[in-house]
C-alpha cells in the first residue's frame, strides 16, 4: 500500500518526477564521512605499523575497500588486500581483539571519540534539499551502512526529518545484506510503501551508486564527496552533483 506523497521534479531530469527520497548519511547529509575516513585512517594505520603490513595504508584504500560498506566488509575487504585473514569473530568483540569484529570495533571507538570531541553540521545544502521536500510532501528516508546513523542524526539535529532510518544496525538484525547489495535500500522503499521505480537514490559512495543500479531505482544521484565524478557515473549514478542544492527545483 503506498503513502500520499507529492512528486518530486528534480532540474536535471525535467521529463519524469519521483515520489521518494532515499538519502545515504554520511557524506551526503552530514560531513561524518570525514569523520569515518579519519577514524579508518587512525585504526588501520595503527594495526598496520603495529603488524608489519605493507603497503602503508593510504586514503585510496578508503575509497577503494571500505567507503560505503558495513563495517566489518570493509575491514574484511582492505585487509585481504594485503593478504590478511582472520578469524571472523562476533560483534561484540572488545577493541583490540584480533578477529573482523574486534578491529572494526577499534575503529568504531576512534569514531565515537572524534564525533563526542569534534560534533557534526550537516551540509547546508542537505538541509535546503530536505526542507524543500518536506515543504512538498516528498517521503524521505535515510539508508546508511553505518550502525551509528542514529547517533550521526540526532548529534546533526536531523533525526526528527527522518521516520524512517534503515542503518546498519537494522540491517544486522533483519540479516539484510549491506551494500553494495540493494537490500537496504529495497526495504527503506518498502517502509515507506514506495515503489523502487519511484525512489531516488542519492549516495556519495561507490558501493551505494552501485546498490542504486543494482536496485534498478527511478534514479540514482551520486554526491561528489572525492570519489571522482566520472567514478560515480561508471558506477552506476544517473546524475552526478556536488551539493544537495542543485537538486531543488527553481
Amino acid at each position: 500500500m503506498t503513502i500520499e506523497t507529492a512528486p518530486w521534479h528534480l532540474p536535471q531530469v525535467p521529463d519524469a518526477s519521483f515520489a521518494a527520497a532515499l538519502f545515504d548519511l554520511d557524506g551526503v547529509l552530514t560531513p561524518t564521512a570525514d569523520v569515518h575516513m579519519d577514524a579508518w585512517r587512525r585504526m588501520f594505520t595503527d594495526y598496520f605499523e603495529s603488524h608489519g603490513i605493507t603497503p602503508a595504508y593510504t586514503d585510496a584504500d578508503y575509497f577503494q575497500y571500505v567507503d560505503g560498506k558495513p563495517r566489518y566488509d570493509g575491514v574484511r575487504s582492505c585487509l585481504a588486500s594485503r593478504g590478511v585473514t582472520l578469524p571472523e569473530g562476533a560483534p561484540d568483540d572488545a577493541p583490540g581483539t584480533e578477529t573482523v569484529c574486534g578491529v572494526g570495533n577499534t575503529k568504531n571507538e576512534a569514531f565515537a571519540a572524534i564525533l563526542r570531541e569534534e560534533g557534526v553540521t550537516p551540509y547546508a545544502g542537505s538541509v535546503a534539499l530536505i526542507d524543500h521536500l518536506e515543504s512538498i510532501g516528498c517521503a524521505m528516508a535515510v539508508v546508511s551502512s553505518s550502525r551509528n546513523a542514529p547517533a550521526v542524526l540526532e548529534a546533526a539535529g536531523l533525526a526528527h526529518r527522518f521516520e524512517i532510518v534503515v542503518s546498519g544496525q537494522v540491517a544486522a538484525d533483519h540479516g539484510i545484506a549491506g551494500k553494495p547489495a540493494p537490500d537496504t535500500y529495497l526495504y527503506a522503499a518498502e517502509l515507506l510503501g514506495i515503489p523502487k521505480e519511484s525512489a531516488v537514490v542519492v549516495e556519495d559512495a561507490m558501493s551505494g551508486v552501485e546498490a542504486g543500479r543494482a536496485g534498478a531505482f527511478g534514479l540514482v544521484v551520486g554526491v561528489d564527496r572525492g570519489a571522482g565524478a566520472d567514478e560515480l557515473r561508471e558506477g552506476g549514478a544517473d546524475i552526478v552533483v556536488e551539493d544537495l542544492k542543485e537538486l531543488v527545483q527553481a
